[in-house]
Formats: structure tokens, sequence, C-alpha cells
């Protein structure tokens, strides 16, 4: 018997708190893209900060992947739930204790257990909304998680305009604290519990590898959402650097540069999930955003010579709005499998997809010596875009998909 779930409110507890924990989580896991320069050139690595950076992005974005599959598993085998408290605990501690960071090391492990941490946030989140709404709900419950959510960030620029790097991550941690009481009146997914008693196998990892069709809907769903990171990591990360290719007449701020991006995510997560419940078409939302975002990254990486700072600022704000189809790859992702993956899928494909920046960054490092960090940033972008299209191409959408089925495990 199905769990009743037609009465239930778009604005329900589960959606609220996944909603409010999203935003620090976005908050903390951006935080370091916005203090990157600052922070560095306090511990000594004026001159560095983009090799520097780029290696601290990467430890951390390992710890997203890892993240990402431990706490999915623990979704689907203990529940939703446990990954909410569990994930926020970790990452409240490790953000506390950046602020308090003297060194490299001291730094990487911060941000490695942070990113641990993360990891677990966004997908128990979204596996909880999709399974508390009614499919005519779905997305606009998904839209509003990540809307809400991603404005972390902007309110993360803010605060490290206002304070200094150390008690901005501070204040992340003591944020994910309070949170915690909010969770306390969430309940638990009615169809996750409807199989929790039962023998069916549930979060099994490597059960994604084992079986092709599994495996094909897996690994397409994370390449279609790489173009996402390709923009925040890459495009608006180091728009500072970008400036001094196009000889940017001012100063260009990471910080700025990530609000203006993030303030953009708010409208396009907005934006592409009302569209993908307008037109009834999860992967057709995707196309319109792709196309957009790659018309944009093309004209911030080609006709930004000699431009403002307020230029670039607005530009990351298009490449933030043209790309922010978020909230619709992490629907796909929870529409794509059944209640016994489903937890341990939404949870390691936003991650993987976070991870691909690893491979972007060492890509785009190994390529800037010999072309410049602008045509560098155009093959990866290339690249990337291409795979994504190719991968939509091969997925089939999901929206209104009655979600109480199982994998055949």
């Amino acid at each position: 018997m199905k769990p009743a779930s037609t009465r239930v409110s778009l604005l329900n507890a589960a959606v609220v708190v996944a909603a409010l924990g999203y935003f620090v989580d976005i908050y903390d896991l951006l935080l370091f893209s916005i203090v990157r320069v600052e922070s560095l050139k306090s511990l000594g690595f004026a001159g560095r900060e983009m090799e520097v950076g780029a290696h601290l992005h990467n430890i951390q974005m390992t710890g997203l992947m890892l993240g990402g599959i431990l706490w999915g598993v623990l979704g689907d085998k203990k529940g939703r739930l446990s990954v909410l408290f569990g994930s926020i605990f970790l990452y409240s501690i490790a953000n506390l204790l950046n602020g308090y960071a003297d060194t490299f090391t001291e730094y990487a492990f911060c941000r490695f257990f942070a990113g641990l941490g993360l990891a677990g946030e966004l997908g128990a989140g979204i596996t909880l909304v999709a399974e508390t709404l009614p499919p005519h709900l779905r997305g606009y419950g998904t839209m509003i998680v990540a809307t809400v959510g991603v404005s972390g960030a902007v309110v993360g620029g803010w605060v490290a305009q206002v304070f200094d790097w150390r008690t901005s991550f501070k204040i992340g941690g003591v944020l994910g604290f309070l949170l915690l009481v909010l969770r306390i009146g969430v309940s638990e997914s009615g169809i996750f519990q409807h199989i929790k008693g039962s023998a069916v196998r549930r979060g099994s990892f490597f059960s994604l590898f084992n079986h092709l069709d599994r495996f094909r809907r897996f690994g397409l769903t994370i390449l279609m959402g790489v173009p996402i990171w390709l923009t925040i990591g890459i495009l608006v990360n180091y728009a500072p650097e970008f400036a001094i290719q196009w000889g940017v007449t001012g100063t260009v701020s990471t910080a700025k540069a990530v609000m203006a991006c993030y303030a953009g995510f708010v409208v396009g997560d907005f934006l592409f999930g009302v569209l993908s419940q307008w037109m009834k078409s999860r992967n057709r939302a995707v196309l319109i955003a792709l196309v957009l975002n790659s018309i944009a990254s093309l004209y911030y990486l080609l006709a930004m010579e000699g431009a403002s700072p307020e230029k670039v600022y607005w530009m990351c704000g298009i490449l933030g709005t043209t790309g922010g189809y978020w909230a619709v790859v992490c629907t796909i992702a929870a529409e794509q499998f059944g209640t016994n993956l489903r937890a341990t899928v939404a949870t390691a494909v936003p991650n993987f997809i976070r991870f691909a920046l690893v491979p972007m960054n060492l890509s785009l490092l190994a390529l800037k010596p010999s072309f410049g960090i602008v045509r560098s940033a155009l093959f990866v972008g290339a690249v990337v875009v291409i795979v994504a299209l190719l991968s939509l191409r091969g997925l089939k959408d999901s929206y209104g998909k009655d979600l109480d089925f199982v994998e055949p495990i």
C-alpha cells in the first residue's frame, strides 16, 4: 500500500528545513571560493592564490565525492533524516575549526572534512522532499529548496565583506548547529518507511556499476550537470585571473563575482524549475539552460577585453542565471532510481558533479602555461558542454514518474 501523499502541502516541514539546510550548505561550500584570495594571502601564499587555491578546492571536492558515497548509502540504509543530522554536524565542526587554521595542512584538513560533511545535505534533502510531495508538486518543491539554498552564497559573500575570513568560517559553523534544532520536528519519508522493514536490499552503491542500465542512468545524470560547476568553479571562481588577462580597468573581487553568480542562480533555479513543470519535461528545461549557458560563457570568455569590473559582475550574474538548472538535475537524479537506491544516487550525483571540478582544474592548470587562461577555459568548456548535451540526449525524461518503486538488486 502506498503512503498517502496527495494532501501534503507544498511548504511542509521537509521542504522548509531542506531549503534552510541547503542555504547553510551553500554558504559553507562557497565560502572558500569567496575568501580564497584573502585567506591565502594572510597565510603567506601571495602571488600563488590560484595554484594553491586550486589544490585546496580539489581536496574539498575529493571530500565531497567520498561523502557523496558515504551519506548516500547511509541515507538508504538508515534513513534520510540520519544523514541530515550527521552531515551537518560534521561540516559545522570542520568550518568552525577552519577559522583557526594557520598552515596549508590545517586548511586542507578542514576543507576535506567540510566537503565530506557537506556532501550529505542536498541529496538527503532532495530525496526527502521528492518522496514527501506528489508528482504534480515535486518539481516546485525541489525548486524551492534550490532557490532558497543557493542564496546562501549571496549571504556568504556579504558576510565575507563585513567580517574577516576566519570569522566568516566560524559564522558558518554556528549557523549549522542552529539548524540542527530546526530538524527535530521533521518526519521521515513515508515511502522509505514503507520498505524499511522489508527484505529489499538498500543502499548498495556498487550495484550502480554491475548493471548496465543503472550505470548508464547514473553516469549520464552526472555528466549532464557538469557545466554548472564549470561555471561556478572555473569561470566565476577565477574571475580575478580572467580579468587580468582581459585588461579589466579595475580590481575584480572573487566575493562579488560569486555573489553575482549565485544571485543569478536564485533566478535560474526558479525559472528552470518552473519551466520543467510547465513544459512537463525535465530534459527540455535542461536543454534550454545548456544552450543559453553556452552562449553566455562564450561571450564571457571572448568579449570582455577592457571591460569594467561592473560588467564582469553582470556577466557572472548572467552565467549564474543560465547555469541555474541545478534543481532540475537534482530532481532528475531522485526520479531516475527506486526507493532503495534513491538517496544513494541523489546524494552521489551532485557530489560527483562537484568532483568533476578536479579534472577541470587540473586540465586548466596544465593548459594555462601554453595557451593562457582564456583559451584553456574555452577548450575545457567545449569538451564539458558537448559531453553534457550527448548525455542529456541519452537520458529518458523523468517528469511525473511515480517514485514508489524499488530497483532489483
